[in-house]
Formats: structure tokens, sequence, C-alpha cells
């Protein structure tokens, strides 16, 4: 266990004990294939010169607070391997929790019904709901084109139909009836909350899909809500994810718009993390 224990040490100026062993554990597999149960039994110790200047490479990047998902290029959400760059966020557990609810709201809904993701990123969301739902007709947009290079490479790489379209989410299309369900996962950081966050998100993860100004913090769900009003069908479902600090506001934007039956729901750490509703009947 010579290389493993060295790369824990490496690691211990900057993550605490636990959370190091779990880095070089998961570093360790992904580069040289090699499980815990290998390592036990000191096989990190046959590893060859280039292999170990490929790890010294990668630990370097990790003291830099680089994280583990960008050196190795991906991340594993809703069952399915997304590549990852410094592009796009890291899928993150309380998204695939989104994804995990609308799946379960749409279990009885008819064939054919037709999705939007807004600001895909990776394409995470649009490509989960495509492969769960392969008869749904999904599009998703982003305004970043390095973005939708990933989403694209990812809907190929998990066999997913999704049709994806550069569009900035404050300047959307006059659509009208168009679609059965919209879902976003905006930028809704606040500057102000930077100084809070882990270093390896703010410092690396990229800014144009974390932050929002102090002073609008529910710019883009205000611009996305204003959309969804008229271009979600009647009944149309409409879901975000959201910053706790302002559900309440939340509640009282959609609510302002006339959207239905707004609900809260809470994350897997018990904060008010997402929000649904639905598009009023005439």
């Amino acid at each position: 266990m010579k290389v493993f224990r060295h790369i824990i040490s490496r690691l211990a100026a900057r993550y605490d004990e636990r959370e190091a062993r779990a880095l070089a554990r998961l570093l360790l597999e992904e580069r040289c294939s090699l499980s815990m149960a290998a390592i036990a039994m000191d096989a990190d110790e046959a590893l060859t010169d280039n292999q170990k200047a490929l790890l010294q490479a990668d630990v370097l990047r990790l003291e830099q607070g680089e994280p583990l998902q960008y050196i190795i290029g991906k991340q594993a959400f809703a069952g399915c391997t997304f590549h990852v760059g410094p592009a796009v966020l890291i899928p993150r557990p309380e998204t695939e929790q989104l994804v995990g609810i609308i799946s379960s709201d749409l279990r009885w809904r008819r064939p054919g019904i037709r999705m939007l993701d807004i600001g895909t990123g990776s394409g995470c969301i649009a490509v989960s709901l495509a492969r769960k739902f392969p008869q749904a007709h999904v599009s998703a947009w982003d305004v970043s084109p390095e973005a939708l290079q990933v989403a694209r490479a990812n809907a190929a790489l998990n066999l997913a139909a999704v049709d994806f379209s550069h569009q900035d989410a404050l300047r959307p299309p006059a659509d009208s009836d168009l679609w059965d369900l919209i879902v976003s996962n905006p930028p809704y950081v606040c500057l102000s909350e930077r100084s809070s966050m882990e270093p390896h998100v703010a410092d690396h993860e990229p800014p144009l899909a974390l932050f929002v100004p102090d002073d609008d913090p529910l710019l883009f769900y205000r611009a996305i809500a204003s959309y969804a009003s008229r271009a979600l069908r009647p009944a149309g479902m409409l879901y975000f994810e959201i910053n706790p600090l302002f559900a309440a506001d939340m509640q009282a934007l959609l609510s302002a718009d006339s959207f239905q039956d707004i609900e809260l729901m809470d994350d897997l750490y018990g904060k008010q993390r997402f929000i649904k509703c639905h598009k009023d009947q005439p």
C-alpha cells in the first residue's frame, strides 16, 4: 500500500483523512484499475514508472483543489456515465434527485410528451429523462457552446435522443403551447455566497453556470417562469432546482405568474431544494 499511503499523505494538507483516502482509492481505481482489495494486497507497489508519473500529475492537480471528476473526466449520474470538464458543472446528487422526482411524476403520462431542459450544462437532466422516457421528445438549451459540445457527447455516449439548441434563457423565443414539461437547474448562487463555498467548486467550476447578482438572485427563474407561462401547454409542468435561501420568494414568483399547485420539496439534506407547479388550464 506504499503508493496508496503516499497519495493520502500528499492530500492530507488540503483534505481530511477520510476524503483523502477516498480520493486516493478512486484515483488508483480509475487510473490503474486497482480495487481496494488489490491495494490491500500491495498491488500498488507493482505500478510501472509511467503509471506513477501519471498519478503524480493527478495528485498535483488534486493538491491545487481541482475536482477529481475533472481530472478523470467523468461522473456517474442516474445510472449513466457523463463526460465532465471545466465547461460544465459536475452533476450532483441533488440534481439526480430532481430527475427522480420528475420520473416518478411522469410514470403514467402518455407517450410523446415534449420536455425542455433549460441550461442543460453536461446534459445530465435531459439525457437521463430521454433514456427513462424514450418515447418522449426531449430538447435542451444552453447559452454556452462549450457546454453544448459536452452535452451532445454525453447524449451520444448514453444513446439518448435529445435536440440541443444554443439559446439564452434570458432571451427565450416567442413560443406558445409547445411543451408539456419544462425543467431547469439555472445559476442560483449569489456572488456574496462565494466566500463560503468549497474552493474546488468556487475556483474551478464555471462561474457562468453558478452565480447570479446579489441584487437579482431570481434573475433566471423570473425569465424562465415567464417563458413557461406561455410556452407550456395547459396543465404543463414546471420544475426547478432552487437556492433554499429563496424558497419563499420562488413561491411568490410562481404564484404571480398564475402557476397552480406550487410545491416545495426537500433535498437529501433536508433543504428546500426543488419546486414544482403546473400551468393553469383555461
